[in-house]
């Protein structure tokens, strides 16, 4: 069953979703259909027995915790996404269900991906790109490299296409690249230009005046209150990583890790990575830019494949051409 993700009008009958729901810490799952993020809640709530005094709800997909709360986000996932209703007072924790394994901390899966896990990791991005194409939109830069590494021949076999069509694929992964990386140095050249007028103005100054008197009144903070702070910063180390070291960063980050970003309490995001309250506001404000104008490219995308579908439907059978009848005169 196929799903567009773009959003009905206000007669239009949005159309069922089919989702898979289960209790964290759980590997019960259950086939659900729901047209909205809020319909979805409820019937996790009636199929799931959770209690109205342990409501509201949080809905997270089961793969990385990221919580979906957008009903345009939960419109561009793919069918049979598997989501993780947490009561009010639960907190995800990950599972690998499929395979049986007992619960561990997403730091240890992890390193589980860097030891031994490489080449589940492109099965589970290619597994992705099956369910909908456009998930490419989606992807980090990361995940691009590792479909592109991948043979030929081993990514034909995973999504059941020709070798001719897998390599069609990976040269259009290498051109979403490609842009990322032209949109990142098209932004350095920017902020560079944009500093040597700030020397030319002593503007420069300015600044850096008043982003020591903000470090000094971020420092003045009390200690406990920044270190509770810090301890709700539910980032990875690796997303933290991308962060500091990355030009551009949002341009690098997954869909997913651009909302864990945009969520994070802008004072708590720069006590963890050692900025300024400026700058923290700044990568926070590029990644839900980022973030919209994926999810917009995602719904384009989708409202072209149907259109398309529409009008050119699938080819009647041919008939014979009727032959001109001879005079027998």
């Amino acid at each position: 069953m196929e799903v567009t993700a773009v959003a009905p009008g206000p007669d239009e009958i949005r159309p069922l979703k089919p989702c898979l729901l289960r209790r964290n810490q759980s590997r019960e799952q259950h086939g659900v259909a729901a047209s909205s993020l809020e319909e979805l809640r409820s019937k996790a709530c009636d199929i799931l027995a959770i209690d109205k005094s342990l409501t509201p709800v949080t809905l997270v997909l089961a793969e990385d915790g990221t919580i979906v709360d957008d009903d345009d986000y939960f419109l561009c996932l793919p069918s049979n996404t598997k989501f993780v209703a947490l009561a009010s007072n639960e907190k995800w924790t990950y599972s690998n269900s499929d395979g049986g394994t007992a619960w561990i901390s997403q730091e240890s899966v992890d390193m589980d991906e860097t030891d031994s896990g490489a080449g589940l990791r492109w099965k589970n991005v290619a597994k992705r790109l099956k369910q909908d194409l456009s998930s490419i939109i989606l992807l980090s830069e990361e995940d691009l490299q590792v479909l592109i590494d991948v043979p030929c021949s081993d990514l034909a076999q995973e999504l059941c296409q020709s070798c001719a069509a897998v390599q069609g694929l990976q040269n259009t992964l290498q051109q979403v690249l490609d842009q990322r990386e032209e949109a990142r140095q098209s932004k350095q050249l920017l902020e560079l230009y944009l500093q040597a007028l700030e020397k030319e103005g002593g503007i420069l100054s300015k600044q850096e005046e008043s982003r020591a008197a903000l470090s000094e009144d971020v420092d003045a903070v009390d200690t406990a209150v920044s270190t509770e702070i810090a301890s709700e910063i539910a980032l990875r180390g690796q997303l933290l990583t991308v962060l500091k070291e990355k030009p551009a960063p949002e341009l690098s980050l997954s869909s997913q890790d651009l909302e864990l970003v945009t969520r994070e309490d802008p004072r708590a995001f720069a006590v963890v990575l050692n900025w300024d309250i400026k700058k923290a506001e700044m990568v926070q404000r590029a990644c839900d830019q980022e973030l919209t104008l994926r999810l917009q490219q995602v719904q384009s995308w989708c409202s072209l494949r149907n259109l398309s579908a529409r009008r050119n439907p699938l080819p009647e059978e041919p008939q014979s051409p009727k032959r001109a009848k001879h005079d027998p005169t």
